[in-house]
């Protein structure tokens, strides 16, 4: 039997991940990629001695990267070399008010009981409840294609749904145990991956405080990208074909069925099966006939998407001090910023702010005595995006970090580039300019996202944080996973 032919477009973690499971099951697969260099948001770019990752710079959920290299007998060592941030992150609060986050649970604990009397009693119960959701939920739920209510319908499963505090949101929940505000926002920070603010986003999601305090926050040595590198060196042992500034112009459909894909370069490349990496809503609207569309403009301007970003690397020919790999700044309140991303689309007039120094843990990242940093302003998407306001916010951000961290750096500065929501567009056809893709709200949850399948094209299929089961590179490693194994149950 002639092996069939799948394409993926894009080669983020989804489509690099639905690529390599589809390649191991004996499909003949070609990755097509827009860009010069494999990862999407997850690319990196050099200048000077500066290794700079351009996008996700959190490394939580290790097990869930076990799980992926070890479905093809590898494990995440085989390819790039972890670090355990201890402390794992630092929480800003203002000047002289900083929370070293340690990575001991013990002294976690003592922490919290330091700020509230009693708390770390209260994590316990906190973190159980958490457990429980992580297992049920990054282990059985997010692996469901969520094309059916009978996927869910299960006696043990509905059970599980209702321990998991769906119907209840983050920010009660965590109410429940804790009273110091100082607490509460530590609690309710990880949320903020997902897209909404802890009043919209479910209770299901403290699973994420599990990841982050009793699994603890990672950093792969060379930066992120090392676990792209590692994940194209597993797909070409896999036999995957990558084609570099590949850009799709047209997924073709002849009677119902994708037969080929047509490159802005003119080739044209025929297929079995397209599973399209690259964002959904550009799929779905400009590389497909309309006639085959699976959502109309309207739908896609109703979902709530999670925010874009502001961002900018920078490269500072000193040390500096009174900064960790990882730091939050919440010196200002959240609440106008959050009006900002999701109530009311503006500019925010106090934004909060994350600086990642990934060079005061890696000496490969930066030259020698120089250091390597990362600035990201969560926005709202589709913005107005113009140098004159990139360049306000950054100043912005720059007077509260000197201050509050009491050095000079922008007269260090030797390297700048910022990115933002046009950025995005450009790169990546990211809808209105979004960086994580759609919020994980209740109503944009596993059945009520968009499917993974065409409902029209009996072999074109979705993959990435535009689907199931959602944004972040854990959920993109299984989302790619998930496409494939719908693709394998019904193309053999």
């Amino acid at each position: 039997m002639s092996q069939k032919h799948a394409i993926v477009i894009g080669s983020g973690f989804a489509g690099l991940s639905a690529a390599t499971h589809l390649a191991s099951k004996n499909f003949r697969v070609t990755l097509v990629e827009k860009n010069e260099s494999p990862g999407g948001r997850a690319r990196k770019f050099n200048h000077q001695g500066f290794v700079f990752d351009m996008g996700p710079s959190w490394y939580w959920m290790p097990d869930v990267f076990e799980k992926y290299f070890a479905a093809f007998d590898k494990k995440p060592s085989d390819y790039y070399d972890l670090i355990r941030l201890d402390p794992s992150y630092a929480v800003i609060y203002g000047e002289g008010d900083i929370l070293d986050i340690p990575a001991d649970l013990a002294e976690f604990k003592q922490m919290l009981h330091e700020i509230e009397p009693g708390a770390g009693n209260q994590l316990d119960l906190f973190l159980k409840q958490a457990a429980y959701k992580y297992q049920v939920g990054i282990h059985d739920l997010v692996t469901k294609p969520s094309r059916s209510l009978f996927e869910f319908t299960s006696p043990s499963l509905l059970v599980d749904m209702l321990r998991m505090d769906i119907f209840q949101s983050m920010a009660k929940h965590v109410r429940k145990f804790f009273k110091s505000d100082k607490i509460i926002r530590l609690m309710e920070f990880p949320v903020l991956f997902l897209g909404e603010t802890a009043e919209n986003i479910p209770a299901l999601y403290s699973l994420m405080n599990y990841a982050d305090i009793a699994l603890g926050t990672w950093y792969p040595k060379k930066g992120m990208h090392e676990i792209i590198k590692g994940m194209v060196s597993l797909a070409e042992e896999k036999g995957v074909k990558f084609l570099y500034n590949s850009e799709v112009e047209e997924i073709e459909i002849e009677n119902g069925k994708a037969k080929r894909v047509r490159l802005i370069s003119g080739d044209k490349i025929e297929a079995d099966v397209v599973i399209a990496g690259a964002d959904y809503h550009h799929v779905d609207k400009h590389l497909i006939n309309p006639n085959y569309s699976n959502y109309s403009e309207e739908y896609w301007d109703k979902r709530v998407m999670a925010p874009s970003s502001l961002l900018f690397y920078l490269g500072i020919d000193k040390r500096v001090k009174n900064l960790r790999h990882h730091n939050l700044f919440f010196d200002e309140p959240l609440g106008p910023h959050a009006d900002a991303i999701y109530t009311n689309p503006r500019w925010p007039e106090k934004p909060l702010f994350y600086v990642s120094v990934p060079s005061i843990t890696d000496n490969t990242v930066a030259p020698e005595g120089m250091e390597n940093m990362f600035l990201l302003i969560p926005l709202a998407p589709d913005l107005e995006d113009s140098e004159e306001l990139r360049e306000k916010y950054f100043h912005i951000i720059m007077d509260r970090l000197e201050k509050i961290t009491d050095q000079e750096i922008r007269s260090h500065i030797i390297f700048k580039r910022s990115y933002a929501h046009s950025d995005f567009k450009s790169d990546y056809h990211a809808y209105k300019g979004n960086a994580y893709g759609l919020a994980n709200t209740l109503t944009q949850t596993a059945i009520l996202k968009p499917s993974l399948k065409n409902k029209k094209v009996s072999n074109l299929y979705y993959t990435g944080q535009l689907t199931v089961p959602g944004p972040g590179v854990p959920p993109s490693l299984i989302s790619g996973q998930v496409v494939a194994n719908e693709v394998i149950k019904e193309n053999i």
